[in-house]
C-alpha cells in the first residue's frame, strides 16, 4: 500500500441515547466510506443520519484538507461514546416530580486513505507550452510593428 493518512471528524451531542447510536455505527465498521453510505441510507432507523454526517464530514475532510483519494477511503475507527446528560422532571400525582435525564452521544470517525498523485509531468509540460506560446505571440507582435513602420 502507499501512503495511508487518517483523518477524523467528531460530531458531538448528537441528541440520541448513544445505544441506539452504536446500533447503527456497528453496521459499517471497517467498510469503505461509499459502501457504508449506501448501507446508512437505507436503514430505517433515526440514528442513521447523524453517522452520515459524521462519516460525510470525515470524507470530506480526507479529500478536501489532506488530498486523499475519495475512492480509497476506508473507515478505520467508528466509536459511540455517550455524551453529556440533561437532567429533566415529570410532573406526577400529589405534586411530586419524576426524574430522568435526556442523553446525548458523541461520535467519532476515522478515516484513513491514500494520499492523491500529484502528476508533476502534466504540470510541467503545460507550463512548457504556455511559455512557448507567450513567446510566439511576443515575436508576431514584434513583426506586426516592425511591418506598420
Amino acid at each position: 500500500m502507499a501512503n495511508l493518512q487518517t483523518v477524523r471528524a467528531y460530531s458531538s451531542d448528537v441528541t440520541q441515547a448513544p445505544r441506539k447510536v452504536a446500533l447503527v455505527a456497528s453496521l459499517v465498521r471497517n467498510r469503505t466510506v461509499s459502501d457504508a453510505l449506501v448501507i446508512l441510507s437505507h436503514t430505517p432507523k433515526r440514528a442513521a443520519m447523524p453517522v452520515i454526517k459524521a462519516i460525510d464530514s470525515a470524507k470530506a475532510n480526507a479529500v478536501n484538507n489532506f488530498d486523499l483519494d475519495a475512492k480509497s477511503l476506508v473507515i478505520s475507527t467508528l466509536s459511540v461514546t455517550s455524551g453529556i446528560r440533561l437532567k429533566r422532571y415529570n410532573p406526577a400525582a400529589r405534586g411530586r416530580m419524576l426524574p430522568f435525564q435526556k442523553k446525548t452521544a458523541n461520535i467519532l470517525v476515522e478515516v484513513s486513505g491514500e494520499i492523491k498523485i500529484k502528476k508533476t509531468a502534466a504540470i510541467d509540460k503545460k507550463a512548457s507550452s504556455s511559455t512557448t506560446k507567450s513567446d510566439e505571440t511576443e515575436k508576431t507582435k514584434t513583426t506586426v510593428k516592425k511591418e506598420k513602420k
